[in-house]
């Protein structure tokens, strides 16, 4: 589906309040009720997923709701991009919990304030790099480094997972090697009821597929899980089915970082690690919903946009945001004209938590996992590796960043894909 292209509102009419730019184009009833279903498909779509990208950060599910709400309307007021949608991400969710849990017990209450507090570190930072004028910066992150980097975070994802899918004991945040270990020693543990649901939501999804538009796949998988977790409990109740625990409420609660020096000093180089994926991502998906659309994007005001949220969003029980590829996606198609429709997705989605948040205690967490498992897939930008791989120069970043992802801290992994491309690019020339 085409965008709507009505009379363009002026630019510039003011750098500070840049949503002055695009509020006027809603007076058109055409554009304002386009924005209005676009944010309702983005609300549905973010609820199974909102909560798959908390189990994946390890946060209580309830948390990757949250983020999906004051972040993305902050970001929808104040960045440079009409379609892009802020919210938890895939990468960054892997990332945090890849820099947590060392530090705290994942969904314990230190470990929730921890990554508060680097939700708000990552914002302060990304509001300085726009106040220096820094939307350069992001051009030394080259999309090699980007496309290996999300090609070993979706290994990262399956690898996060298959505890879930599987039903089998496995430590949480282990590495790809030691849970291949650990799976193979435990596989008589394999729950035959956990699979089959897991495998339900997936053969679901792609089944649903061609009518993704018309009602999401993803809600409808999730679903399918569901009733066949309760047709199974129904049939046996003595069966353990692990599933997401119930959500607290629709409102996010309010939060506060923790400021003390030895936290901030402990977040100081993952906040910057985390700060340049952030921004990478974001910028990234911006750069291409602008070309698709002949927009044009200021690189200063997404970052100060980016760095708005996460702030504002810590004091709002947010985790690290960044911008959503999925949700994004799903909004152009929906003919998103302006960030109203990112606005109106949060609005949706606390109206729906007020009827569906009891309900969550009936999802399944192997359905979360074929979800994910999905989202992991979809990461990997097959055809662009195959014509990566074919220029020698680049075939070094590509493979050095994926295999960086997979054996190395996340908050250094992409770091160290910037240096070797850097090198590569220097040895080139």
């Amino acid at each position: 589906m085409e965008p709507l292209k009505p009379d363009p509102a002026p630019d510039n009419v003011s750098p500070y309040l840049p949503f002055l730019n695009w509020w006027p184009l809603l007076r058109d009833r055409t554009v304002l009720r386009t924005d209005i279903l676009a944010g309702l498909t983005g609300a549905i779509v973010v609820l199974p997923q909102g909560v798959a990208f908390a189990t994946l950060a390890g946060m209580p599910p309830a948390y990757g709701l949250y983020s999906a709400m004051v972040p993305c309307v902050i970001a929808a007021l104040f960045g440079s991009s009409r379609v892009m949608v802020t919210g938890p991400a895939n990468a960054i969710s892997l990332t945090v919990l890849a820099i947590m849990a060392p530090l705290a017990a994942p969904e314990s209450a230190r470990y929730v304030q921890l990554v508060i507090t680097l939700a708000f570190m990552v914002g302060v930072w990304q509001i300085l790099l726009s106040l220096a004028r820094a939307g350069k910066l992001i051009d030394h992150v080259s999309h090699t480094v980007i496309v290996g980097f999300t090609a070993g975070a979706a290994v990262l994802i399956v690898n996060s997972q298959i505890r879930n899918f599987f039903g089998v004991d496995i430590t949480r945040g282990s590495s790809v090697l030691q849970t291949i270990v650990q799976f193979s020693a435990n596989i008589s543990q394999v729950q035959a009821v956990t699979v089959a649901i897991g495998c339900i939501t997936l053969v679901t999804a792609l089944i649903w597929q061609p009518l993704n538009r018309i009602v999401p796949a993803m809600l409808v998988s999730v679903v399918a899980g569901s009733l066949v977790a309760l047709f199974a409990k129904w049939v046996d109740p003595t069966l353990m089915i692990k599933t997401v625990d119930a959500l607290p409420g629709a409102l996010p609660p309010l939060s506060m970082p923790d400021l003390s020096f030895a936290t901030l000093q402990t977040l100081l180089v993952p906040s910057i690690a985390m700060t340049l994926l952030a921004l990478a991502e974001a910028v990234s998906i911006a750069q291409a919903m602008a070309k698709r659309r002949n927009e044009k994007l200021d690189g200063n005001q997404e970052f100060l946009g980016q760095g708005l949220a996460n702030v504002v969003g810590s004091f709002f029980s947010s985790y690290p945001a960044s911008g959503s590829f999925n949700r994004s996606g799903v909004n152009v198609a929906a003919g998103a004209v302006t960030p109203f429709s990112a606005i109106m997705a949060s609005a949706f989605l606390i109206s729906i938590l007020f009827f569906v948040a009891p309900l969550a205690q009936y999802l399944p967490l192997a359905a979360v996992a074929a979800i994910l498992f999905l989202v992991a897939w979809n990461l990997i930008d097959r055809r662009e590796i195959r014509y990566l791989l074919s220029d020698k120069f680049e075939r070094i970043t590509l493979i050095a960043t994926c295999v960086a992802t997979l054996v190395m801290a996340l908050e250094w992994a992409i770091l160290f894909g910037v240096a070797v491309s850097l090198v590569v690019k220097r040895a080139r020339a």
